[in-house]
């Protein structure tokens, strides 16, 4: 079984910019986690913060494109992670070894579909799509099957430029795992109450960030969603 582990935490810190004793230092802590992770780990990537980020909206018909930053939250994601485990309990326990539960926390959702990536390279970019809580559509219902119809034809046109995608279980689902005092705590739910929650993110090529914009804004949105396009941070 598949849960998308998703990072969280505040920006703008010393191990957030590369460069940094700090950011190498916390590079070395998510190297020393994916060794003792192993085969647990499915896929994954980390993020550049919001000072490169392209939000996308809708208004009506036209797509309306926002550089970050946006407004400031201690819930930032910073990347993520796709985990192959057995159960929740499995993902709990590989989650909760996650540098992020100490600085921030990590969200926990079961995965409704996954289409495996490759390791992430350079031009690489994350397309979070965000919607309303009560906006979510939950699988195995007539609403999931027309979105996944309109996505499918969304990944045909993208073809060789996608390279991976992960659809979510609705926020309700949520575990999220936070050891602020080195003791781990568990939180049935999502990381906090927010007007909007992670519905699904995709992984694409992008020779640069017009073209990042050009292809995300075709990934299909409801009227009341919108898409983060996000560098992803590649090391070595």
């Amino acid at each position: 079984m598949y849960y998308l582990a998703v990072l969280l935490g505040a920006e703008g810190g010393p191990d957030a910019t590369p460069g940094t004793p700090e950011f190498d230092a916390e590079v070395e802590r998510y190297a020393a986690f994916d060794a003792a992770a192993g085969r647990a780990v499915a896929g994954g990537a980390a993020l550049a913060d919001t000072t490169e980020a392209v939000r996308l909206t809708r208004q009506g018909e036209r797509v309306l494109a926002t550089d970050g930053p946006f407004a400031e939250s201690a819930g930032v994601v910073g990347g993520f992670y796709v985990l192959d485990v057995a159960d929740l309990d499995a993902a709990i326990d590989v989650a909760g070894k996650l540098p992020a539960v100490t600085a921030g926390a990590v969200e926990l959702r079961p995965v409704a579909q996954y289409f495996p990536h490759p390791e992430p390279g350079a031009q690489w970019w994350a397309a979070l799509l965000w919607e309303r809580p009560e906006a979510v559509i939950a699988p195995d219902t007539r609403e999931w099957d027309r979105a996944a119809t309109e996505h499918g034809a969304f990944a045909e046109a993208a073809g060789a430029a996608l390279t991976g995608g992960v659809a979510l279980h609705p926020p309700g689902t949520a575990t999220t795992l936070r050891a602020p005092a080195g003791e781990l705590l568990r939180t049935d739910g999502p990381f906090a109450e927010a007007a909007e929650v992670l519905d699904k993110l995709y992984l694409f090529t992008a020779p640069d960030r017009a073209a990042a914009v050009e292809l995300g804004e075709r990934i299909p949105l409801g009227p009341t969603g919108a898409t983060e396009l996000r560098p992803v941070l590649t090391f070595g």
